[in-house]
């Protein structure tokens, strides 16, 4: 998430020290947030929040993919339209998608229509049951790239967070990804779809839900090649 994102639409200054919004309900978010009734929604309930439901995380990493170059808001706002789009993300059913299927997509105002993140979408889906195949899931794959608890920073403050695009595990999932076929996963991308999934926990300090994020990492039982 970056200032950028929110700044036309600010409704909550930030505190410039600590990089946390006072939210209305007197609890402090992180800034990117914005005061924005979407954005709250997403960072109080989403993001940072642990998965290992294999559909999700297909949405997630998708769609972290469509907003390269774009707007998180954006995406977050057509993403009703992203799921009717692409069978609700659900892999088995997109990875039959046909060039009809993509021109459907090219014409639907409700979502971003890029060909080639379109196609991206229905050739990371093949390669999503590659992996399934192999690891027994999604999850297992995407799970066995967390951080260590050593290669993370000791706290995660305002100038910590803006400078978190990409790390050594996000570079190493996306080159592994790409080596297995899949598209619009870079290192950047991927470090961002690794925040959403709840791989890691960047809310701030001070944020209200980073402690409570951490104690759903701490009893979130990861899930293991089968």
């Amino acid at each position: 998430m970056s200032e950028q994102e929110t700044g036309s639409q600010k409704k909550h200054e930030r505190d410039p020290i600590t990089g946390l919004i006072h939210g209305d309900d007197g609890k402090q978010r992180c800034w990117w947030y914005g005061g924005l009734e979407d954005y709250q929604r997403y960072h109080d309930t989403e993001w940072g929040w642990p998965v290992d439901d294999d559909r999700r995380l297909f949405e997630k990493i998708c769609l972290e993919g469509f907003q390269s170059g774009l707007s998180w808001l954006t995406i977050l706002r057509k993403r009703e339209g992203f799921r009717a789009a692409f069978a609700n993300f659900e892999f088995e059913k997109v990875a039959k998608f046909t060039e009809q299927d993509v021109n459907r997509c090219l014409e639907d105002t409700g979502i971003v229509r890029h060909r080639k993140k379109i196609e991206s979408t229905i050739n990371n889906a093949n390669r999503a049951l590659e992996l399934r195949e192999e690891f027994g899931s999604l999850a297992a794959y995407f799970w066995s790239f967390e951080p260590k608890p050593e290669n993370r920073p000791p706290r995660i403050d305002f100038e910590t967070a803006r400078t978190l695009g990409k790390t050594e595990e996000s570079t190493a999932l996306s080159k592994d990804l790409k080596k297995r076929g899949w598209s619009f996963v870079g290192p950047t991308t991927v470090y961002a779809f690794m925040q959403s999934m709840g791989m890691v926990n960047d809310h701030l300090e001070g944020c209200f839900c980073r402690e409570l994020v951490e104690e759903a990492r701490d009893t979130f039982v990861r899930p293991k090649r089968k």
